[in-house]
């Protein structure tokens, strides 16, 4: 009687890759900035089906995901809302050098549900009639800080002060205003734009030289020098099916 031989590793390798199966599967735990959340989301599907790994998201202000990680979190991929805070991380050590780089520039908007009372110029933030205005900390939040560059700019932050509902990060400042306990507020372009268009509601498109740039940079950290998956994660977002997602949100790159 005939013995089976066990089947060779270069063919169990060949059928993976006939297949399009990943040998080896990974988990990759990713500290994602709140303004991120629905583009990383979608990559995060577009990734797992390309590679097999399974990206584990965690989404929230940048200023609080350096605290955590600094405090030993398990993350191994911070996508951040500065360039500030990953730099620091690397100079500090809890970062693989080498591996930050600008994934996306993110864009402020003025933005209210309500369609009519934000106009395509921002004159609504000169009559000031309305109760209150959200926005995030700015000293948690890029986009907070952007949010105050732009007020500042204007000549307008001391006289709207009064009416300030602030946010703990731009998701928190985005729910505000959704919900209409602030009629408008400053948030990320991305979290009210898709497919080349606002989603709902009224808006103004804040003009990039009245803040800085809000360069978003990602970053290996130290607990995913480990793991491939992280390092291939970055290489992903260098991709075209990252890079049309991202586009899609209304971020430069």
């Amino acid at each position: 009687m005939k013995s089976h031989a066990s089947i060779p590793a270069v063919s169990l390798l060949c059928a993976g890759l006939l297949f399009g199966a990943p040998l080896h599967a990974a988990d990759v735990s990713v500290a994602v900035a709140a303004n991120f959340t629905a583009p990383m989301q979608k990559i995060a599907e577009a990734f797992q089906k390309d590679t097999g790994h399974k990206l584990v998201l965690s989404f929230g202000s940048t200023g609080k995901f350096y605290a955590q990680i600094k405090n030993g979190a398990p993350f191994e991929v911070l996508f951040a809302a500065d360039d500030e805070t990953p730099a620091r991380l690397e100079r500090e050590g809890d970062g693989v050098e080498g591996t930050r780089f600008t994934y996306a520039i993110g864009k402020l908007v003025l933005w209210s549900k309500q369609p009519g009372l934000v106009d395509e110029q921002g004159e609504v933030l000169r009559q000031a009639t309305f109760e209150r205005i959200a926005l995030a900390d700015p000293k948690l939040a890029p986009y907070g800080a952007a949010a105050m560059q732009t007020l500042n700019k204007l000549g307008l932050a001391d006289s709207l002060a009064s009416k300030f509902v602030q946010g703990e990060n731009i998701g928190q400042t985005y729910q505000f205003v959704a919900t209409q306990n602030a009629p408008l507020g400053f948030v990320a372009l991305s979290q009210v734009f898709a497919d080349g268009r606002i989603t709902e509601g009224s808006a103004w498109i804040v003009p990039d030289e009245l803040y800085e740039p809000i360069r978003q940079d990602a970053l290996v950290l130290g607990k995913g020098k480990g793991n491939p998956a992280a390092a291939e994660l970055l290489d992903y977002l260098r991709g075209d099916t990252a890079k049309g997602i991202i586009r899609s949100y209304g971020y430069a790159l």
